[in-house]
């Protein structure tokens, strides 16, 4: 008998206005919308959304610092209620934008800075589960955020990055760092597979922001089909 296929999603970081966003919503099953804090704005949010929805692509909230400038890399220390209601207004404002396309907000998922205070940080990490509402949470295995969404009965989904490095303690590498960022294509979509196949994971994400992005996200495609992946949103 055989074995039914294995699941896994692909996403990428999406509207930031540096991102081929055609190209990688041909390949991706889920977007991770910037919601205007760190990029994005309303007409771009309304194209992707349009976009993802025709092409059957998952519509998720990328929320972040208040922070354009330094496009939200930047860790910042913002009191829980503020950060809570920052995040309620960027998913607030994506739902509203991707509802008047026929979308919807599928996901929320913490962007840059943020993504990696709320690993450790109890407060931020329950900023951003109190500011959005009932949605399943996306982050990286074993952080706090994901911990404390569980325990308040919402949904979690655990992400790789193959085009990222990673410390001992399971974290992602600071960007300043060396070894942060792998910009070949086929050892991405080698790492991408690796990661599928531990089952430590429900999506891999590759990073929109950098010039091969399109060539890397098609090749994990291909390398997760070829091992027996189907790709779907989660």
């Amino acid at each position: 008998m055989s074995q039914p296929p294995r699941v896994i999603d692909l996403n990428a970081d999406l509207g930031e206005g540096v991102t081929d966003d055609q190209g990688l919503l041909l390949v991706v099953t889920s977007a991770n919308v910037a919601c205007g804090y760190h990029a994005g704005d309303a007409t771009i949010m309304r194209s992707v959304c349009e976009q993802a929805d025709r092409l059957g692509v998952a519509v998720g909230a990328q929320v972040s610092y208040d922070d354009r400038p330094n496009f939200g890399r930047v860790p910042l220390d913002v009191a829980y209620a503020v950060l809570r209601d920052q995040v309620a207004d960027q998913v607030r404002t994506l739902s509203s934008i991707a509802e008047s396309v026929g979308a919807r907000v599928g996901y929320v998922k913490p962007h840059g800075a943020l993504y990696n205070r709320v690993v450790h940080d109890q407060d931020q990490a329950h900023a951003v589960i109190d500011g959005s509402g009932a949605l399943p949470v996306l982050g990286l295995p074993g952080s706090v955020l994901l911990d404390l969404a569980a325990s308040a009965g919402r949904r979690t989904l655990r992400e790789g990055f193959p085009d990222r490095g990673y410390t001992p303690e399971g974290t992602l590498v600071p960007r300043t760092e060396p070894g942060a960022l792998f910009h070949d294509p086929d050892l991405i979509a080698s790492r991408a597979v690796e990661m599928a196949v531990s089952g430590g994971v429900d999506s891999v994400c590759v990073h929109g922001d950098s010039p091969e992005a399109v060539d890397s996200a098609r090749e994990v495609r291909r390398r997760l089909e070829a091992a027996g992946f189907d790709l779907r949103p989660f």
